[in-house]
């Protein structure tokens, strides 16, 4: 089978390019570096998404009715790959496009959707994800953090690790356990300013701004804060994750750092028969990733319920990214320090996460294993 665009799909591409072109600053691939989360991408994200949204580009596949033009599923894929590829101007608001606001969308109240979905459409607020908890890690069915019955409102205790852009976010998409209910998880839309919420940010190679330690002590939640129902917390997570899981082309910034370690390396003639061969199969995995992410999005696009192939094409999303930067470190690590080429730099500190990001890669094949083989596993989303 040859795959191919549409022309309307073309037009799309090129509409994104040319915003890209016109909008990103001089030096634009500098700032890039930093992490998503980081201050300099967040306030840029804050200044970038709005005329984003003004020009039809931020949530063109939204319904109409919450700031979106009913667009195919496909032209998000086209757009999150173009973003990734540049290095994701959106910063953190990524979130609130791909799984977050899709979320809010199927099992929101009015109100909920009204307040939180407008904020999103006009690019205009930054949400962290309160899942991850230590000793918890990927396996929400360990879950501690408690949100108890107190007079007619939630007092939520506990903490969450790992929470990706918490420092500066305006709202945390957090899942705890309410005691005495059925299922027991639940999730909160919770603003990040309520008293009793802490923030501790956590220094790694990934960078600042990614990662966070989050603490909940006697954090008060109304009634209209719970999405989707008390006790509905594991049908809520997973419909969110399988929008999530495929909701970073990872595999679009790794083919374009691997194309450029190759011309590279034939520059310098140096591309010798290992590295040709490296080259060839590190380019089949970014894009068997890049066509098994394309069978999610049809499935999508034809109404279709997400099933194991979601979790197929994360984990070889993974795979293909760390490919490519074992590639870069086998046959040209000066890339990694080149000042003309600090893209190089930006996809390798992003390859580090992409393994534990959305969900470990064990817990991908995890699911793997139940969803698709139909083996016996412990239940996870």
């Amino acid at each position: 089978m040859e795959f191919g665009w549409t022309r309307d799909q073309l037009a799309f591409r090129s509409a994104v390019q040319d915003f890209l072109a016109r909008h990103l600053p001089d030096g634009w691939t500098r700032i890039a570096r930093k992490s998503p989360g980081s201050r300099e991408m967040t306030e840029f994200s804050r200044s970038f998404c709005p005329r984003l949204a003004q020009a039809g580009l931020l949530v063109p596949h939204w319904p109409a009715e919450f700031g979106g033009r009913d667009a195919p599923p496909w032209e998000h894929f086209l757009l999150g790959e173009l973003m990734w590829e540049a290095g994701e101007p959106r910063g953190p608001q990524y979130y609130n496009v791909n799984w977050i606001g899709p979320a809010i969308m199927q099992y929101g109240s009015a109100a909920q959707k009204a307040l939180h979905l407008g904020l999103m459409s006009a690019g205009s607020v930054i949400w962290c994800q309160g899942f991850s908890e230590p000793g918890a890690g990927s396996d929400l069915a360990a879950l501690r953090s408690r949100a108890e019955r107190r007079h007619g409102k939630f007092l939520l205790n506990g903490s969450k690790i790992w929470t990706s852009y918490a420092g500066l976010a305006d709202y945390c998409f957090v899942l705890a356990r309410v005691p005495g209910e059925t299922g027991g998880i639940t999730v909160f839309l919770l603003p990040m300013n309520r008293p009793g919420i802490s923030v501790r940010p956590i220094r790694s190679v990934v960078g600042d701004g990614d990662l966070h330690e989050v603490f909940f002590d006697s954090v008060e939640i109304a009634e209209d804060e719970v999405l989707g129902g008390v006790g509905q917390g594991w049908k809520v997570a997973r419909y969110a994750l399988h929008f999530e899981r495929v909701g970073i082309p990872r595999y679009a910034l790794a083919s374009r750092i691997l194309h450029r370690a190759v011309d590279q390396l034939r520059h310098s003639g140096t591309f010798c028969t290992s590295a040709r061969r490296d080259a060839a199969s590190t380019y089949a995995a970014c894009e068997a990733a890049k066509l098994l992410t394309y069978g999610v999005v049809d499935r999508r696009a034809a109404g279709l319920a997400p099933d194991g192939s979601t979790s197929i094409a994360r984990y070889s999303t993974v795979q293909a990214e760390n490919r490519v930067a074992e590639f870069v470190l086998d046959f040209d690590p000066k890339l990694l320090a080149a000042e003309a080429e600090p893209m190089v730099e930006t996809h390798h500190r992003r390859a580090i996460a992409a393994g534990i990001a959305s969900g470990a890669a064990e817990i991908q094949l995890n699911l793997i294993a139940r969803d698709v083989l139909g083996l016996g596993t412990r239940d996870a989303v």
